[in-house]
């Protein structure tokens, strides 16, 4: 009997020390990066990366760039995260030589992601706000808006006038959006102190997402942009219904999608390659 009591405290021990061990290592890994880490992490590139910060509602908005300057020749190429996510989810594309010749690149950290407004989260429509804003800095018509995930819907629903719209699986209809268990964690407050900050964010996103769709998702038709869907028919966290969906509201002439087969959620870094030649081939036209 000692040697079971002995045996379950051991056990309840490790538990722990794993426990604490899970949740340090689990907020390291979410914790967003430093501009010198960022800084740092372009050294071993021929790309020089630049960092600059907008004021956007009283928000500081890191917004990461391949030029110091704007190369009025060439087209833009806007990337937008989803949830959780930061600008650094493109670091492979900020990085590529191919699509550096081809266009001036950003990619910025939205609203309660960034080191500076973390779990600042905001509505899809302040989130058009910001998007339209930056562009409008760097000049719309002749820009590639990239939008991911819950990107996507931000993306969708700026009516400028761009050289595209391209989303690689966007969360844009409210119908198919899974609600997932793990969100619980945040919902019940002897849990949501375990979560890091950035996951934090994305359960509030998550929470009033599917809502906030509902005032916007019968209206992606009126986009002024063409669109192009990049779905995987293997994504169960964002179903290619939502691509489906879309595609309804729009002309041919003004909606293409291609699905990726056995593609998942994580397609822009799966399928890089696939996307990085679309994205080109965008570019291109």
């Amino acid at each position: 009997m000692r040697f079971l009591k002995k045996l379950f405290k051991i056990s309840i021990s490790i538990l722990l020390v794993l426990l604490v061990l899970f949740i340090i290592l689990i907020n390291i890994f979410f914790k967003p990066k430093s501009d010198v880490t960022i800084q740092e992490s372009f050294k071993d590139s021929d790309i020089e990366v630049f960092i600059n910060y907008k004021n956007f509602k009283a928000n500081n908005i890191r917004i990461i760039s391949t030029r110091k300057e704007v190369d009025t020749l060439l087209p833009n190429l806007v990337f937008v995260h989803g949830s959780p996510g930061s600008a650094m989810d493109y670091e492979k594309y900020l990085k590529d030589k191919d699509l550096n010749k081809k266009a001036n690149i950003f990619a910025y950290d939205r609203m309660g992601y960034g080191e500076e407004n973390l779990r600042k989260v905001t509505i899809i429509a302040r989130e058009i706000e910001l998007l339209n804003s930056i562009t409008d800095s760097i000049g719309a018509p002749n820009t590639v808006i990239v939008g991911y995930s819950y990107g996507g819907p931000i993306a969708l629903g700026s009516k400028k006038l761009y050289k595209k719209i391209v989303l690689p699986a966007p969360a844009v209809y409210s119908e198919v959006e899974p609600m997932f268990w793990a969100i619980n964690f945040y919902r019940w407050r002897l849990t949501r102190w375990l979560m890091p900050e950035i996951l934090q964010a994305a359960s509030i996103e998550k929470l009033q997402h599917q809502e906030d769709l509902r005032k916007h998702q019968e209206n992606w038709g009126n986009t002024l942009s063409s669109v192009y869907a990049i779905h995987g028919n293997k994504d169960w966290i964002v179903p290619i219904g939502n691509s489906e969906f879309i595609e309804k509201q729009f002309k041919n002439e003004c909606f293409e999608m291609l699905e990726l087969d056995g593609a998942g959620h994580d397609l822009i870094w799966s399928r890089y390659e696939v996307i990085k030649n679309e994205l080109i081939k965008v570019l291109e036209e």
